[in-house]
């Protein structure tokens, strides 16, 4: 661990546990897109409202920088992991917009698996962050956030196969495959998070 002459801005830490805890609250919802009688309007403004909540955590840490002189580790590494997040919650806003513009109401059998592993993710990524205040315990989670990944990559192939080998319409495949790419560019967001926090652990070590 470096050694510091004075008292870092906590503060950081729960900005990100925060920031994690708005992921929870996306994925949960791009979960409710499984049901078919949810109302994926309801859920594209609610998705709304989360992503404008964790766009202002998002802006608070970057003002938080911007404002303090000793941070608790490099300022690129906060900028990094404050971008990897906010992506994840981007890309989910995408899926649950997708949804509703396009008017789906089914998905191919492998999607559900697709988002279990974006909820897990985004989970384990929540349960992780405030452990950043010590800097242990943390490489359990980034190992299981890259299996996940690898996981996700099985069913974002799996998926693609499936759109693909004649059971949809092509404008169904060119819908359902916007929404199949954004949940896979969340997943692959999640693990740029674990590797930004693994790159931290590293340096203060």
């Amino acid at each position: 661990m470096r050694f510091r002459i004075r008292p870092v801005e906590a503060s950081f830490y729960d900005l990100f546990t925060e920031m994690a805890n708005h992921l929870v609250i996306g994925s949960g919802i791009v979960a409710r897109l499984l049901d078919p009688e949810a109302d994926k309007a309801a859920l594209a403004d609610q998705m709304s409202d989360a992503e404008h909540a964790a766009d202002d955590t998002t802006h608070a840490i970057i003002k938080l920088v911007n404002s303090t002189f000793i941070t608790p580790f490099d300022r690129e590494d906060i900028y990094a992991l404050a971008s990897s997040l906010d992506d994840v919650m981007d890309y989910m806003e995408e899926v649950v917009d997708c949804a509703a513009l396009y008017g789906i109401t089914e998905f191919p059998e492998d999607f559900a698996a697709q988002v279990q592993v974006l909820q897990r993710a985004s989970n384990l990524t929540a349960e992780a962050m405030p452990r950043l205040r010590t800097m242990k315990d943390l490489d359990d989670f980034w190992i299981e956030i890259n299996r996940l990944e690898n996981e996700g990559d099985r069913n974002h192939r799996r998926l693609l196969a499936d759109l693909f080998d004649g059971n949809y319409k092509a404008m169904q495949v060119l819908k359902l495959k916007d929404i199949v790419e954004a949940v896979e560019s969340a997943i692959d967001a999640l693990e740029s998070v674990a590797n930004t926090v693994e790159q931290i652990a590293v340096k203060e070590s």
